[in-house]
């Protein structure tokens, strides 16, 4: 949605170029504190400080596309459920899950290359970035990305449909995202993480929306790595949506039962 009217200075909508300088402010924010930790200790969690800083930056590219502070199409679809408007889409002839996957991963790729290029291009004006030197790791990446995101979707689809249950969804919508903020990397690569509570956040479906794309673009999965990675990614997809496909069923049957 565009905020305050339409384009502004060469067509690029407000809120969107709000977006970009967000990303990027913060994104430098970030990077100068990586740099204090990586100066005091060098090879942190397996990253050098040319790599920690590519994954400031990634994660800045890819907070809006994997809606790792949420944003997406959950908070339409609470809202629809809140209004009894769900009743309508539940018997369209189309699937309720499936449709609002493609309208998310349409968003997706639309803030890929609205907001995460320019703040990218930025930071690699403004810092030694550490890119692939090989070709195919861009591919790789793009795939490891999209498969975060189906599993982004996943999740927050899980948390729209608690909505029939606790008819506000506000407070499962915020527990969701500081558990995306947390568990994904977002703040610090997991890799980070000490003991257990590193091994628990690696392995939580949240980890498949930045640690995992990001360190398929720093070439730390490769061959059959990157194939458990990507088996990683996709195992946690088919559940988180399964799961999503049996509420969907239970809330149609509560629509049913309730409307008659």
């Amino acid at each position: 949605m565009v905020v305050g009217g339409g384009p502004g200075p060469g067509g690029v909508p407000p809120a969107r170029a709000r977006g970009v300088f967000t990303n990027t402010v913060f994104g430098f924010i970030m990077a100068y504190t990586y740099i204090a930790l990586w100066d005091e200790r060098p090879q942190l969690g397996g990253y050098d400080t040319s790599q920690a800083l590519t994954y400031v930056w990634l994660g800045q590219a890819l907070l809006m596309s994997s809606a790792l502070m949420g944003g997406g199409f959950e908070s339409e679809l609470v809202e629809r459920i809140r209004t009894g408007d769900i009743a309508v889409d539940l018997y369209r002839p189309v699937d309720l899950q499936l449709w609002w996957l493609a309208a998310d991963l349409g968003r997706a790729a639309f803030h890929l290359l609205g907001r995460g290029v320019v703040p990218m291009f930025l930071g690699a004006l403004a810092f030694d970035l550490a890119f692939p030197g090989s070709l195919w790791t861009w591919p790789a990446f793009l795939l490891s990305v999209f498969l975060g995101v189906v599993v982004s979707f996943a999740i927050r689809y899980l948390v729209a449909m608690s909505a029939f249950w606790l008819l506000d969804g506000a407070g499962a919508m915020r527990m969701a995202m500081l558990a995306g903020l947390f568990f994904s990397g977002m703040l610090l690569p997991l890799n980070l993480f000490p003991g257990l509570l590193g091994e628990v956040a690696r392995a939580l479906p949240w980890s498949s929306l930045l640690q995992v794309p990001a360190d398929v673009f720093l070439g730390k999965h490769t061959g059959w790595g990157l194939t458990q990675a990507y088996v990683f990614q996709a195992g946690w997809a088919l559940v988180l949506l399964a799961a999503g496909r049996l509420l969907q069923t239970a809330a149609t049957r509560r629509v049913v039962v309730q409307g008659g």
